[in-house]
C-alpha cells in the first residue's frame, strides 16, 4: 500500500488501523534543536480525542503519544521521530455483523475493489482514527513554527444551516475552545450544539465548515506552478476523512466581484509593502504575499447512521444495514485540531523547501 507519507522536506508517514493495537508514525526532516513540549502535544491530542463531550463518540481513548526516537534532552536531533498512540478502547464485536456488507458512503466498497481485502473493524485504515498521528506531527510542526511567530487558528463556522456570517476579524478567536463545537460566537455555538443533539437523537448525522487563519507566514513561500501553496493546503485538507471541499481567500464568492472590486491594491505602509484588502487569502500566484492566509474546509455528514439503510453484501445481494457501535454525530468539532495540524505540517514543509538545507530560514 503506497502513499502513506505526506510532505516533502517535513514528512509524516503514518501507520495503524482503528481497531489495531496502535496508531503511529515516523516524522522525517524535522529540524534539529526544536524544543519538544510533551504537555503541548498532550493538549493538542486532547482536542481531537474521542469521548471529550456529549457531542462526540463515547469511545474512550487516552491518546497518549509515546515518543520513541529523534529527541534528546527535550530537543529534536534531526533524526526521524518515531511515535505510537496505543488503542485502548476498541469494541471490534460491533462490526461482526457488518464485515460482509458495504456501508453506504464509506470506503468499504472502494477499498474492497482496490485491494481485494479490507479490515472492516471501524473502517480499518480508512478510519478517522488515523488522524491522531497527524495531530502529533502537527503539534511538533507548530512548536517549530512558533519559533518564527507563525500561528494557525481553526474554528467551526457552520453546522448544518447554522453559520457565521462575518469575517474572522469580527470574532474573538480565543473563544473557540470555550464550547464543545469550537465556534467563536457563543450564541451560534449554542444553536449548533442544539442541532447536533437533535440529529443525534434521531440516529442521524450533520456536516459543517471549518475556517482556518494562518498568521505570520512571510512573503515568498510556495512554488508558482505545480506546487502552489494553496494547492498543497487543499491537498492536505482534502486528505482528512469526510472533507468534501476547500477554498481560500474569497474562494467561490470571488465570481461575484468585478476585477476593480476584487484586486488587492498595494500601498507603501511606512516603508513596508502592504495591501489594502486581502481577497486573495494571503496567496497570489501560488506564493504567500505576507498577509494572513485563510481558507475553509467543508465536511460532509458522517456516513455512519444508527438507523436502517439499504445496501448490498459482498456478493452483491440487496440487504439492510443498521450500524452499531460508537460514532460521532458530527465530525466538525473534532476536526478543528486536525485542520490546524495539516496546515502546520504544510507550512513548515514549504518553509524548509525555501531554505533548501533542512533548517528553518531566518526571519
Amino acid at each position: 500500500m503506497a502513499l502513506n507519507t505526506f510532505g516533502s522536506r517535513f514528512r509524516l508517514t503514518s501507520f495503524g488501523e482503528s481497531h489495531g493495537s496502535a496508531i503511529g508514525g515516523v516524522i522525517d526532516g524535522c529540524p534539529a534543536g526544536i524544543t519538544v513540549d510533551p504537555e503541548f502535544i498532550r493538549q493538542e491530542l486532547n482536542r481531537r480525542r474521542p469521548g471529550q463531550s456529549a457531542l462526540s463518540t463515547s469511545r474512550r481513548e487516552t491518546d497518549k503519544a509515546e515518543l520513541l526516537s529523534g529527541i534528546y534532552e527535550g530537543k529534536t536531533t534531526g533524526a526521524p521521530i518515531g511515535f505510537i498512540i496505543r488503542n485502548e478502547n476498541q469494541n471490534s464485536d460491533d462490526y461482526d455483523g457488518m464485515k460482509d456488507l458495504f456501508r453506504p458512503s464509506h470506503a468499504d466498497y472502494t477499498w474492497q475493489m482496490k485491494y481485494g481485502i479490507r479490515d472492516p473493524r471501524g473502517g480499518g485504515r480508512a478510519s478517522a482514527r488515523e488522524t491522531v498521528a497527524r495531530c502529533v506531527a502537527g503539534a511538533i510542526a507548530k512548536l517549530a513554527l512558533h519559533q518564527k511567530d507563525i500561528t494557525m487558528q481553526a474554528y467551526t463556522s457552520q453546522i448544518g444551516n447554522i453559520c457565521l456570517d462575518k469575517s474572522y476579524k469580527a470574532y474573538d478567536l480565543n473563544l473557540t475552545e470555550t464550547n464543545a463545537v469550537r465556534c467563536p460566537d457563543p450564541e451560534k455555538a449554542a444553536e449548533m450544539e442544539a442541532l447536533i443533539k437533535e440529529v443525534q437523537a434521531n440516529g442521524d448525522t450533520v456536516g459543517g465548515i471549518i475556517n482556518c487563519v494562518i498568521k505570520g507566514v512571510p512573503a515568498g513561500i510556495g512554488e508558482p506552478v505545480f506546487d502552489k501553496l494553496h494547492a498543497a493546503l487543499g491537498a492536505a485538507m482534502l486528505s482528512i476523512p469526510a472533507a468534501k471541499g476547500f477554498d481560500y481567500g474569497d474562494g467561490f464568492y470571488a465570481p461575484l466581484y468585478k476585477g476593480s472590486e476584487h484586486n488587492d491594491v498595494f500601498f507603501n505602509d511606512n516603508g513596508v509593502i502592504n495591501t489594502r484588502s486581502n481577497y486573495s487569502g494571503g496567496i497570489q500566484g501560488g506564493i504567500s504575499n505576507g498577509q494572513d492566509i485563510f481558507f475553509r474546509v467543508a465536511f460532509k455528514a458522517i456516513a455512519t447512521l444508527l438507523r436502517e439503510q439499504q445496501t448490498v453484501n459482498i456478493q452483491g445481494a440487496d440487504t439492510i444495514i443498521k450500524a452499531k457501535g460508537r460514532h460521532d454525530p458530527c465530525a466538525v468539532p473534532r476536526a478543528v485540531p486536525i485542520v490546524e495540524a495539516m496546515a502546520a505540517i504544510t507550512i513548515l514543509d514549504f518553509l524548509l523547501m525555501k531554505s533548501g538545507d533542512g533548517l528553518l530560514p531566518s526571519k
